[in-house]
């Protein structure tokens, strides 16, 4: 019982790091818009969340990084925090789950990014139609601001992803400082 209690302190307190993190990284952004929309750097955190602490901590880190970060500090606006909520909500959680189902090997976290960057943009485009579908006229006006928002424009947030994450929790795995566990 108190291993259960430390594990899950320390899942708590990586939590915690995670979601002071996605609220402050998009500072380093933030005088450059478009940057921001391109490196997503919310993003990062979660999806780090996800992967160290399990689907559930991810999702609630997720879940709660964008709105908090809109009252706080009034970005990201209305309606693209309830977009953006769906989606990094989406992120901890698959990128939890994949993390824990798949096979311990390199090759798995990289699947398990990928596979949630898709489940996260899925999120987001499902959220953004039911908002907007009753003042869209054509498909088009629905569909082609989800793909410029998830993939033309994210593309080097998602390739920066791809690179940074896995190599951050190797070398944090063999320092030993945090433990990539099943």
């Amino acid at each position: 019982m108190n291993f259960e209690r430390h594990d899950h302190l320390k899942k708590l307190t990586v939590s915690a790091m995670m979601l002071a993190i996605a609220l402050l990284l998009p500072f380093l952004t933030g005088q450059l818009p478009s940057v921001g929309k391109m490196l997503a750097p919310m993003h990062l955190p979660v999806l780090l969340c996800g992967l160290i602490c399990g689907p559930i901590f991810g999702f609630a880190v997720g879940a709660v990084a964008a709105p908090l970060r809109f009252v706080l500090f009034g970005a990201p606006q209305m309606p693209n925090v309830l977009y953006m909520t769906s989606e990094l909500a989406a992120y901890g959680l698959l990128s939890g789950i994949f993390s824990r189902i798949l096979p311990r090997r390199k090759l798995s976290l990289y699947v398990s990014l990928i596979l949630s960057m898709i489940g996260g943009r899925i999120a987001y485009a499902i959220i953004f139609i039911s908002i907007n579908l009753s003042n869209a006229k054509t498909v088009e006006a629905l569909i082609l601001p989800i793909i410029s928002a998830t993939v033309l424009t994210a593309w080097p947030g998602m390739i920066l992803q791809i690179v940074i994450i896995p190599t951050l929790l190797i070398v944090l795995e063999k320092a030993k400082i945090i433990p990539f566990e099943k």
